[in-house]
C-alpha cells in the first residue's frame, strides 16, 4: 500500500465495534458522521461527531450540556505512517488530551472507494472492543 492510496478526504459512513463476547455496537450511534483527511505531506486529521448530538443552548449552555457536547465529538490531528497493512497516526492535538503524543494504530482494507480502518482491542465505556470505522472518499 502506498500512501496515495490514502490521500485525500474521507466521509465516515459507519462505526460498529465488536465486544469480547461477540455482541456488536454502535459506540458513536447509528448515524455518526465524520471527516478524515490525509495529505501528501504526511499530515492528518479526523473529526468524529456521534449520531443524535443537540446543540449547544445560547451562551454555552450548563456543564452539563457542555460536558455532553465534549463526550459526543471526537477531533485530533497530527502526521501519519504506513507499515504494512497499517496505518499509524501520531497524534500532536486532541479533544482528548490523553492521545497527545500517542500512536493510534489501525489495520486499513480498501473496498472501491472506501476504507475500513480497524483499532486493536481498545477499551471503550469499561468493555474492550474492536472497532470498525468505514469512511467513503469524497
Amino acid at each position: 500500500m502506498s500512501t496515495s492510496n490514502l490521500v485525500g478526504s474521507w466521509k465516515l459512513i459507519s462505526v460498529s465495534s465488536k465486544k469480547r463476547d461477540g455482541r456488536i455496537d454502535a459506540p458513536y450511534g447509528a448515524a455518526p458522521s465524520g471527516v478524515l483527511t490525509y495529505s501528501d505531506d504526511g499530515r492528518m486529521s479526523a473529526l468524529i461527531s456521534f449520531d443524535g448530538r443537540k446543540p449547544l443552548p445560547f451562551g454555552g449552555g450548563t456543564s452539563e450540556d457542555q460536558a455532553e457536547a465534549f463526550r459526543t465529538f471526537l477531533g485530533y490531528a497530527g502526521s501519519y505512517r504506513l507499515d504494512g497493512d497499517k496505518v499509524i497516526h501520531r497524534v500532536e492535538v486532541s479533544s482528548i488530551q490523553s492521545l497527545v503524543d500517542k500512536d493510534l494504530i489501525r489495520t486499513v482494507k480498501f473496498d472501491a472507494d472506501r476504507i475500513v480502518l480497524t483499532t486493536p482491542p481498545t477499551p471503550i465505556k469499561g468493555e474492550t472492543q474492536i472497532v470498525d470505522l468505514t469512511w467513503q472518499r469524497i
